[in-house]
């Protein structure tokens, strides 16, 4: 009996050591998790351009002098800011002016002439009237009063004449004027040289008929930018004038810009049958941007349906389907059905099912990951 009751002392003790060894050495080891510790904030509705979109300036100007000539003078530099009125670039006007001053000579001799017609034509209407006078007292023939006449009428017709060249060569005067100002660039508003084609000593051609002489002066007014960018047409819908954007850059990463909605397209585009969008533009908000966003920048826009503030939320991606989450509770994984509200790509509005302080698993890369899998915490995330 005793040997029995050794044998059944012996094969308990031999079944704790396995039960301990598997519960402390054989136990598979507990799965690292990243989590995140759910809080208040701010979670928006928001949708997204479908393709870059980019910067662009309301005023920019790619400006050629309209005329040809050799280029004397470039007083402005490439990057340069400059302000309306200021020269931007000098043709050689010696021709030009010297045009100016035979129109203006003309213009002398136009005046002069119409003058000695305008004192012609008031003599011989002083003659016809004394002709007239003479023929009443029967002193003059009626041949003679009727020549009279004639002189004082082709005389008058002498002078309206020598007024109208003298108003054609006013305005030839100011075709001329008007082309020599043509010489220098005057630049429309205030603004920024981005580009400048053309050197000192380089001769600007005209084009043919109909065609513009090629810009050699691009100006830009940074303080105009907006973003323009292709929004799906699935949230056509959505978008209005006025709605609150955000703006964000490949070129500073990290930073993103407010701006607010100002222009909707009228219609869809369909360049391509399987993604028509429609396009829709946004002003910066901010009034001093960096020096160096310029036109042509690629650009993301966000535009912020509706947003709430202090509202529990959690990372998108910690949502699993059918609206769940996973709960680290006391080192094991517990489901947990969510109810939700608003939502963007980052961040989720959780409405009920889980508290302030709960610990939601967001690293969910991992088979293992699921319900009653023991875990630790190996680090948390802010978002």
């Amino acid at each position: 009996m005793k040997r029995w009751r050794k044998r059944f002392l012996v094969l308990a003790g031999a079944v704790v050591v396995i039960l301990i060894l598997r519960i402390a050495v054989f136990r598979p080891a507990a799965i690292p998790v990243t989590v995140y510790r759910v809080e208040t904030g701010r979670v928006e509705d928001t949708v997204v351009n479908s393709r870059a979109g980019t910067v662009k300036s309301r005023l920019r100007a790619q400006m050629s002098p309209g005329i040809s000539g050799l280029v004397a003078s470039i007083p402005a530099k490439k990057g340069q800011a400059v302000r309306k009125g200021q020269v931007l670039l000098h043709l050689d006007d010696s021709e030009y002016k010297a045009q100016v001053t035979l129109a203006a000579r003309s213009l002398d001799a136009a005046r002069a002439a119409e003058k000695e017609a305008c004192l012609a034509a008031e003599q011989a209407d002083r003659d016809r009237t004394r002709a007239e006078s003479l023929a009443q007292q029967h002193l003059l023939s009626d041949q003679g009063l009727e020549e009279a006449r004639t002189r004082a009428e082709t005389a008058a017709a002498a002078c309206t004449a020598g007024r109208e060249r003298t108003k054609q060569a006013v305005a030839a005067l100011a075709a001329a004027q008007a082309t020599l100002d043509k010489t220098a660039m005057i630049a429309p508003f205030d603004g920024v040289v981005l580009d400048i084609s053309t050197e000192v000593g380089e001769w600007i051609s005209p084009s043919p008929p109909g065609v513009p002489i090629p810009p050699v002066v691009d100006l830009i007014d940074p303080d105009s930018l907006y973003v323009s960018a292709p929004l799906d047409e699935a949230d056509v819908s959505k978008v209005r004038l006025a709605l609150p954007a955000r703006i964000t850059m490949d070129a500073f990463r990290g930073r993103s810009f407010s701006g607010t909605v100002s222009y909707i397209s009228s219609y869809v585009e369909t360049r391509q049958e399987q993604n028509r969008t429609l396009t829709v533009e946004a002003v910066f908000g901010e009034t001093e941007l960096p020096a160096n966003l310029l036109p042509g920048l690629s650009a993301d826009m966000e535009v912020i349906l509706e947003a709430r503030e202090n509202v529990l939320r959690i990372p998108t991606y910690a949502l699993l389907e059918g609206d769940r989450v996973l709960l680290v509770k006391q080192n094991k994984l517990t489901n947990a059905n969510v109810k939700t509200g608003l939502r963007n790509w980052e961040f989720t509005e959780i409405a009920s099912g889980l508290s302030n302080g709960d610990r939601v698993v967001v690293s969910l890369d991992q088979p293992k990951i699921k319900a009653g899998a023991r875990v630790r915490v190996s680090g948390e995330t802010r978002r």
